[in-house]
């Protein structure tokens, strides 16, 4: 692509959530969620094949659903209220339209069927960007405005999605349908804690997105797309195989990694709100999401596949691409419980 035109592309990414979270207007707001998902779709379909093709054709589809969810929410609002502001009188039906909407764009369950295929069908570069920087958008509007929502909807649709997110991800063998499921699990997290404590969402957004980066960074530098392939990193790249391995536990939330960490205040802070149910069936749920992590540590680190590599070793081959953002995303992603009570 034109690196004039990609430059514009990524900017128009880059600016799309800062409008959104920086206006108090509904309608800038979904005219910086339009700018991101516009934006998106030629990175999607940049090298064309039929499954990128496909996933940005799905991709399209059920955003702009979602985005004419959203438009039709604050224009009956306006037509309601005459503010292009959501009040505490607004009618209870146009925020549960609103909410839909923006459980569509996350990827919450029951609205998640689009994020897997979609995320399976992109590079891992762009696959990147789908599962970090698209989710701060929505989440910026369910920020300001969760006061005014359902909270029993909410910790409805968070529940549904950490124990779909767990379930689906167990049978995967592709690694990015693994991390699709993962972020719907997380997703889940975040709005589960939400309606209690929503500071506690931010900091859950902030440790996902510490710990996807470099994950999928060694991901995409290395073309891991399943497990088969993650099988061979002891030959490509022996010295990312206790990284990858820690940034893997540390995303499935075992203690003492930075993962554990949001985990640990989100059920300490529902127990303080007598929701125990919600926290047992989050830790249950948490338990199958570290075991199909751990799953991926075993088949990456403690087993050897068999290789038709004769020399066993690919080390003595110099790659091009070198990432100087990983060692400080890897501290991020699995150092940081000790700085907890400084966070809190």
């Amino acid at each position: 692509m034109n690196p004039t035109t990609l430059t514009i592309i990524y900017f128009t990414i880059m600016t799309g959530p800062v409008i959104t979270m920086l206006s108090s207007n509904l309608f800038l707001m979904w005219i910086g969620l339009e700018m991101n998902l516009l934006a998106l779709i030629p990175l999607m379909t940049n090298n064309p094949n039929p499954r990128s093709t496909e996933a940005a054709t799905k991709y399209f589809l059920t955003q702009a659903t979602a985005s004419m969810i959203l438009l039709f929410s604050i224009l009956m609002n306006f037509k309601q209220s005459g503010l292009w502001t959501f009040q505490p009188e607004t009618n209870s039906t146009i925020m549960t339209a609103t909410f839909i909407s923006l459980a569509i764009k996350l990827g919450l369950a029951p609205f998640h069927s689009w994020l897997p295929e979609v995320t399976q069908g992109v590079k891992l570069n762009v696959a990147l960007i789908l599962l970090t920087w698209q989710k701060i958008a929505p989440l910026s509007i369910l920020f300001q405005l969760y006061t005014l929502m359902n909270p029993t909807l909410l910790i409805l649709s968070a529940t549904i999605s950490v124990l779909i997110g767990a379930w689906n991800g167990l049978n995967q063998t592709q690694t990015r349908k693994i991390l699709a499921y993962s972020s719907i699990a997380h997703m889940g997290w975040m709005i589960s804690i939400l309606p209690y404590n929503p500071l506690l969402t931010t900091l859950n957004l902030l440790i996902y997105i510490a710990t996807t980066i470099p994950m999928l960074s060694i991901f995409h530098t290395h073309s891991f797309t399943s497990i088969t392939s993650m099988s061979l990193m002891w030959n490509k790249m022996p010295v990312a195989l206790p990284m990858i391995s820690l940034i893997l536990l540390s995303t499935g939330g075992l203690p003492p990694l930075t993962g554990f960490l949001p985990k640990w205040i989100i059920m300490a802070e529902l127990m303080k709100n007598n929701n125990l149910p919600l926290a047992t069936l989050m830790a249950m749920a948490a338990l199958i999401n570290l075991f199909f992590y751990t799953r991926l540590v075993f088949s990456t680190s403690l087993t050897t596949f068999p290789s038709n590599n004769n020399s066993k070793m690919y080390t003595h081959q110099d790659y091009k691409m070198n990432n100087n953002i990983l060692p400080p995303m890897m501290i991020a992603s699995t150092l940081v419980l000790p700085l907890s009570p400084l966070l809190l």
